[in-house]
């Protein structure tokens, strides 16, 4: 028969008086071991991205896309969605820093830095593409440039964050293929599958697997 009873492991002190065993328990080295595990893990990669703040960009992306449908011109339909990029930086922002302060997450370490560096040249690329595309009438390749430029960014950032997070910019880059395939027309509706519909299901499966 196989004791049940938790082993100890015996360690010695050395002390003034001498050298006196002490006395630990395996219990309590699984524990110190899962604790260096998990700190390893939290240095090395962003963990404190925010599934509940991807479900609340993908929320008001929908919106975006529902009230752009109805201007009556282009420069209208832009101004809903340079807004909603606006509003979801915002989001994401007092996401991050919610998540990172209730779990005790480092929000500016160095992983942090690096999927900064990986989002930040495609986003500010497609700013000035954004005005230079809309100043030559090509109103049409815009959703197909964000979707493509953000995926890209979210793919190259994400690298050092949760391993979900890569492939949420590889599913941003393939909705962006369809919108340069699909009718000009569909473009806005591109933009609600992949700025709406990726985020808020890529947000629960976050917000599921990684604590929020």
């Amino acid at each position: 028969m196989f004791d049940s009873r938790p082993h100890r492991v015996r360690r010695f002190h050395r002390s003034a008086a001498g050298v006196r065993p002490v006395q630990e328990s395996i219990p309590d080295v699984a524990e110190h071991l899962r604790f260096i595990r998990d700190t390893m893990e939290r240095s090395a990669a962003f963990t404190a991205v925010s599934g509940w703040g991807h479900v609340g960009i993908g929320a008001t992306a929908i919106g975006a896309a529902l009230l752009a449908s109805w201007q009556a011109s282009g420069l209208s339909w832009l101004r809903v969605w340079l807004a909603e990029g606006i509003l979801a930086i915002v989001i994401g922002l007092l996401a991050c820093t919610w998540k990172a302060n209730r779990r005790g997450l480092p929000l500016f370490s160095g992983p942090a830095r690096k999927v900064v560096l990986g989002l930040a040249p495609p986003l500010v690329a497609g700013a000035f593409l954004t005005f230079v595309m809309f100043r030559a009438g090509l109103q049409s390749a815009l959703p197909a440039s964000w979707l493509l430029l953000y995926g890209a960014g979210i793919m190259t950032g994400g690298a050092y964050s949760v391993s979900i997070v890569p492939v949420m910019g590889l599913c941003f880059m393939g909705v962006g293929a369809l919108a340069v395939l699909g009718p000009a027309a569909w473009g806005n509706w591109f933009l609600a599958a992949g700025f709406g519909g990726l985020h808020i299901v890529f947000g629960f499966l976050i917000a599921r697997r990684h604590g929020g």
